[in-house]
């Protein structure tokens, strides 16, 4: 555990090693303060000539390299006046320091009366009207950006503290990594990266700068953040105008944000809109994820004409959770910008809000019969509502001409790559690249690195590395704790994690399992040498015994695959006696049985034995079209509780029989008998598209529903005897997600079947639903019901079942901004089930989610045709946090 909190706290922290040293060079340096000598963190030290800047450190204080000659100097810090100064370089630094004052905003430049439309909002809605405009209008540009950085651990719970010092972990000393990259962005969505320096420990790459400067608040959200320049902002904000100022030749308006209703997922603070461009001049907001509170301040600068980009990006990041708090900021440099507008988007129209201003009689009206570039061309004023319609035509038909035809589906392509000197630059480069100067603290936190990275290294000296290579053989316990060991060439033998098999159940009594594996794997890189076409052969062998039963079974799997980029396939055979859950979905968990069963003798856990040979067939044509095929041959028989054992002695209660109670199965449903059965299914993800990283090609699933379509049949003809199935099913089913912006999120799963032919149908093959009647809710918003029996309404007639599970942003207990603050989400969810001969089953309930940011708390009522059945209290993970018992 230990270990672990130790390496996840790293990793947040991102600890690096090496020393910065002193560098001889010349340009300028100093510091940049208010009138009261406060110094001012991350201010922007921008040269006009270069049209490139870098901002002040932690401290204030700032280092400008420059070659000998005159130079124009702007300094800007939101709240401040910029000051100009004009410097010459000859040889050696020439000592700069800068006295800000604060910002004087007039109201005289815009009307404001009692009663009117408050200025802000016109303001407003030119800059939302324009936000797609400056997404697009470079085509290409490059920078270099400098990322820093720097955590630290202010508090932990008190019993842990001599812990994490024994780790190497000290209260509010500074951690720090810090990395060089050069990144190319492109029309439409493609950024390639790569990396010139980093310093930080081992291969962590926490320290690109990529997903700190892609975020641009001309989008409609910043990682699902609403941004006050979104198309729906007017939504969730209200805009207040709290003067103008000029600053290098333009006029900027200052905008009070604020949220509608305060919480996650929109921003509060202050936007600086240019006057005319309606483009961001400099932004200072805050908003909180899951509790912690965030904060996001960019500084632009012009880098060609109408064109003003982020100089200087800083996020600060803190919060409390479990007895741990912490403090985080980064910065991000971005500077040597080369930039290719866009040739069709260089005219700059005048936009006209019609809301508060007269519109020309003669002003044209967006026509479709003729190209958006075309019009786009002509120099005449817009409405704003009108300009909206012709870019978003624009962006059309240029994603059109510009995606080919393998593209089409592509929304993203990241491309991300290491120089091969990156972790081996020296102390002088670092030095002379940073543009930021280390504070105290950090170079002090630089020192205590050093000497850790110092002690690893004699640690994983030869002598050790073998030491730890012969320590790394088979252990004791490792059949129980998992294990790999590997034999070259791709092959491999292990052990599975092996506790989870060790359980109580009253068929078997206590019973033990063990799960091993080899493995022969090989890879070959494919012509575009990015892609691999891999292929494996796997032996799964699994045995199991039952103390009471007195019971030995085992299976064995033999799977092969092959897989490419896209496309896969996968088969083999498996077979053995082994025993199973009725429902194939194996509804509850090993270990909650046992628990039941041994603290308060509650059986849900109902079992059948067969003798069984598999053969199956997988194949994945892409990433949006499965289809599987399998053929069961098995003999099954009946099995009867062996165990009355329990903690739970009182005699009023019983454990209920093996043989699950269900309206329609009759006794003749549980008999011996044999199947031959073909299980056919069709998995579809329609308009599923894809994000490319480094070549390789990823689908985005939550954008795509998935449809199911299973086809099984009974085989009678090929088995010799009387007590053989005979049956076709089929179903159909939808599962998706659906955001509705960040208002709210809808989890839906529907599914509808029927028995073609229900000849003789034994009930292990009747359709079984998820059924739960334990206090743990199950995982994944909507998978399973909360309440329903396990197989009261398992039917082999038709069906239709249908689960919704709805997360509010905001609902009852969250109209309070504190809670909203705290991450708490408050859902409902109602699920319905009705076969053939099964009463209308209903469930509605509501819970809190979130809750410390991992629990959830539901609260739900069941109904049979409209009459209470039963309700009560749940308890389960976070709806956010996936897992995965494989």
């Amino acid at each position: 555990m230990q270990t672990g909190l130790k390496v996840s706290i790293l990793y947040i922290i991102l600890l690096t090693f090496l020393n910065p040293a002193i560098s001889n060079a010349q340009g300028i340096r100093g510091k940049v303060s208010t009138s009261e000598g406060e110094a001012l963190a991350y201010a922007s030290v921008y040269i006009r000539n270069l049209e490139d800047g870098v901002p002040t450190n932690e401290n204030g204080n700032y280092e400008f390299r420059l070659k000998p000659g005159l130079y124009d100097v702007i300094v800007q810090f939101l709240g401040y006046k910029s000051v100009l100064q004009t410097v010459e370089i000859q040889t050696g630094w020439v000592e700069l320091n800068f006295t800000l004052e604060p910002q004087i905003y007039t109201l005289s430049t815009v009307e404001v009366r009692a009663g009117a439309e408050d200025p802000a909002l016109t303001i407003m809605r030119k800059a939302i009207s324009k936000a797609k405009y400056h997404r697009l209008q470079l085509q290409q540009y490059a920078m270099t950006v400098y990322l820093k950085g720097t955590g630290q651990l202010t508090d932990a719970p008190f019993f842990m503290k001599k812990t994490l010092e024994k780790e190497g972990l000290k209260l509010n000393e500074a951690y720090t990594s810090e990395s060089v990259s050069r990144i190319t962005f492109t029309l439409p969505n493609k950024v390639e990266e790569k990396v010139i320096s980093i310093r930080t420990n081992g291969d962590n790459q926490g320290t690109s700068p990529a997903p700190y400067i892609q975020t641009s608040f001309y989008q409609d959200q910043i990682n699902e953040i609403v941004s006050p320049l979104s198309r729906y902002a007017f939504n969730y904000y209200q805009f207040k105008y709290e003067g103008s100022f000029f600053d290098q030749d333009v006029m900027v308006s200052k905008i009070r944000v604020t949220p509608r209703s305060r919480g996650e997922r929109v921003f509060e603070g202050h936007i600086y809109i240019i006057e005319g461009l309606w483009a961001i001049h400099s932004l200072d907001l805050k908003t909180s994820l899951l509790g912690f509170q965030i904060g996001a301040k960019q500084q632009y600068a012009p880098v060609a004409d109408n064109v003003w980009m982020p100089l200087t990006h800083t996020y600060t990041f803190g919060g409390k959770i479990f007895g741990f708090e912490g403090e985080f900021k980064y910065l991000a440099s971005t500077r040597e910008y080369e930039i290719k507008l866009n040739p069709d988007l260089v005219y700059v129209p005048e936009i006209i809000d019609e809301k508060v201003q007269e519109i020309p009689q003669d002003l044209k009206k967006f026509d479709k019969s003729i190209s958006a570039l075309e019009q786009l061309a002509s120099e005449e004023p817009k409405t704003r509502k009108e300009y909206r319609k012709l870019i978003n035509e624009y962006e059309k038909e240029s994603l059109k001409e510009q995606q080919v035809e393998e593209k089409k589906d592509v929304v993203s392509e990241r491309y991300y790559s290491v120089d091969s000197l990156a972790k081996k630059r020296g102390l002088s480069y670092w030095d002379s690249i940073r543009p930021v100067p280390l504070t105290l603290k950090e170079i002090e936190g630089y020192k205590r690195d050093d000497s850790l990275a110092i002690v690893e290294t004699a640690k994983m000296s030869d002598v050790d590395s073998v030491a730890k290579k012969a320590r790394s053989k088979f252990k004791p316990l490792d059949f129980m704790n998992g294990s790999s060991y590997n034999f070259g060439k791709g092959v491999s033998l292990g052990f599975r994690q092996n506790w989870t098999k060790m359980s109580f159940n009253t068929v078997e009594g206590w019973k033990v399992g063990l799960a091993m594996y080899y493995r022969k794997y090989s890879e070959v890189k494919l012509a575009d040498s990015v892609n691999r076409e891999r292929k494996s052969f796997n032996i799964e062998p699994e045995l199991r015994y039952g103390f009471a039963s007195n019971r030995f079974y085992g299976k064995v799997n033999l799977r092969w695959s092959h897989t490419q980029p896209s496309s896969g396939q996968t088969w083999g055979i498996e077979g053995g006696r082994f025993i199973y859950q009725f429902n194939p979905e194996d509804p509850i968990q090993e270990q909650v049985n046992a628990a039941y069963s041994l603290l308060i003798r509650r059986n849900f856990m109902k079992l059948y034995e067969q003798d069984f040979a598999r053969a199956y067939w997988s194949h994945r044509v892409n990433y949006g079209l499965t289809y599987r095929v399998n053929f069961l041959f098995a003999e099954r028989r009946e099995l009867f509780n062996n165990s009355d054992y329990s903690y739970y002695n009182k005699p009023e209660r019983e454990y209920t029989s093996n043989r699950p109670e269900n309206v329609e199965a009759g006794a003749n449903a549980f008999q011996r008998h044999r199947i031959a059965k073909l299980n056919t299914a069709i998995e579809w993800r329609p308009g599923l598209t894809y994000s490319i990283r480094n070549g390789r090609k990823s689908p985005n699933y939550e954008r795509s529903p998935l449809i199911t379509l299973l086809y099984q049949k009974a085989l009678p003809n090929l088995i010799t005897n009387e007590n053989s199935s005979k049956f076709d099913l089929l179903e159909l089913g939808v599962k998706h997600d659906v955001r509705f912006g960040v208002s709210g999120k809808l989890d839906f799963n529907v599914t509808a079947g029927t028995f073609l032919n229900n000849d003789r149908v034994f009930f292990q093959d009747f359709k079984h639903f998820g059924g739960n009647r334990t206090i743990f809710s199950n995982f994944g918003p909507a998978s399973n019901y909360r309440f329903m029996d396990y197989y009261k309404y398992s039917t082999n007639s038709n069906y239709i079942s249908g689960i919704a599970h709805y997360q509010f942003r905001k609902f009852l207990l969250t109209q309070l901004p504190m809670l909203r603050f705290s991450g708490v989400r408050e859902n409902i969810f109602v699920n319905y089930l009705k076969t053939e001969n099964s009463p209308h089953y209903t469930e509605i309930g509501y819970s809190l989610d979130n809750l410390f940011r991992i629990f959830r708390l539901e609260l739900g009522v069941a109904f049979e045709n409209g009459k209470y059945l039963r309700s009560g209290p749940l308890f389960g993970v976070a709806t956010f946090i996936n897992v995965n018992f494989d």
